[in-house]
C-alpha cells in the first residue's frame, strides 16, 4: 500500500535532487527501498538511503544484536546493519540496481534528522516505510512519517509492506 504525499507533477519527483529513502531495517523500510528504487529508475533520479542512529524508548537497545555490540559504539552497529539490509534488500529484489545507492548516517532524534538531510542533500522526495499503528500505540508512540509529512516541505511517499498472511 502507497500513501502519495506528492504534489508534483505525475511521473517526476518535485525538484532535482535524489529521493531519500529513510530506513529502521522493518519490512516497512525495505518495501519504501523497493518503491524508492523503482521509482527512481523510471525518472532517473539518484537514491540516498539514511538511517538515523537513534535508541528509542519504546524499543531499547536495538543496536545490540550480540555481546560483542554491547562494547561497539552504536554507529558502528548501525552502519554494519544498513550494509546488511541493502544486501539482504538486494537479494530478496535482484532486479533493483542497490549498489548504485548511496548511504548516509546520522545520529539524533529520526523525524527531525530526515528533515534536515533532506534539505542538507537538496532532497526532490522523503519515502519512508510506516506500521501504520492505530490506536492506543498511535497516541503514545505517535507516527515518526506523520510527523515528516506534517513537517516536510517537500514530496512525502509513505509505503507499507504487504500483510502477510497467517
Amino acid at each position: 500500500m502507497v500513501k502519495d504525499a506528492s504534489q508534483g507533477q505525475k511521473g517526476s519527483p518535485v525538484g532535482r535532487g535524489p529521493i531519500l529513502v529513510a530506513v529502521d531495517f522493518s519490512k516497512d523500510s525495505e518495501a519504501a527501498l523497493v518503491w524508492a528504487c523503482k521509482y527512481a529508475g523510471q525518472v532517473g533520479a539518484a537514491v540516498l538511503v539514511l538511517h538515523v542512529v537513534h535508541d528509542p524508548i519504546e524499543t531499547p537497545g536495538s543496536y545490540r544484536r550480540s555481546e560483542a555490540d554491547a562494547l561497539r559504539p552504536m554507529e558502528d552497529v548501525a552502519a554494519e546493519m544498513l550494509k546488511q539490509f541493502i544486501e539482504k534488500t538486494g537479494e530478496t529484489h535482484p532486479e533493483l540496481r542497490l549498489d548504485a545507492v548511496s548511504t548516509q548516517l546520522v545520529r539524533g532524534i529520526p523525524e527531525t534528522r530526515i528533515l534536515e538531510v533532506a534539505e542538507q542533500e537538496g532532497a526532490g522526495m522523503i519515502v519512508m516505510g510506516s506500521k501504520g499503528r492505530t490506536g492506543l500505540p498511535h497516541l503514545l508512540l505517535g507516527s515518526k512519517a506523520e510527523r515528516v509529512v506534517q513537517r516536510a516541505a517537500l514530496p512525502v511517499t509513505i509505503v507499507k509492506a504487504e500483510a502477510e498472511d497467517g
